[in-house]
């Protein structure tokens, strides 16, 4: 049972942000803010979304992308985190799962997730 204080908060932090619908599957830009001494700075981080979980203001989001000398980075994003300015989707892509672990042991043209046509 949770106190009803605190639902109240939390339902108000998630009313103040305004989130796109997207799922696993999908390419994402995220604009995230980094804090590096006292100066702050936004840096994009782009990718495929592989699973989304949680619920209420604790859900979270796995975003994986491919860096230098092709080695996966995989980052866990908290959907209300006041770190995380902007999400854009670029691409919906056309998957049957909710979470797309098995990315991570495809390589090349094998990881391509092809798009959802309109």
């Amino acid at each position: 049972m949770r106190n009803r204080y605190i639902e109240a908060f939390e339902n108000a932090q998630m009313a103040e942000k305004e989130i796109p619908a997207f799922r696993a599957g999908d390419n994402l830009k995220l604009a995230v803010e980094i804090k590096e001494g006292d100066k702050k700075r936004i840096q994009n981080f782009e990718g495929l979304c592989i699973a989304i979980r949680g619920e209420g203001i604790g859900k979270t989001f796995i975003v994986r992308k491919i860096g230098a000398n092709s080695v996966g980075v995989e980052r866990i994003f908290p959907l209300y985190s006041d770190s995380l300015k902007k999400i854009t989707v670029l691409r919906r892509g056309k998957v049957r799962r909710s979470k797309l672990f098995y990315i991570r042991g495809r390589r090349g043209k094998a990881a391509r997730i092809t798009e959802l046509k309109k």
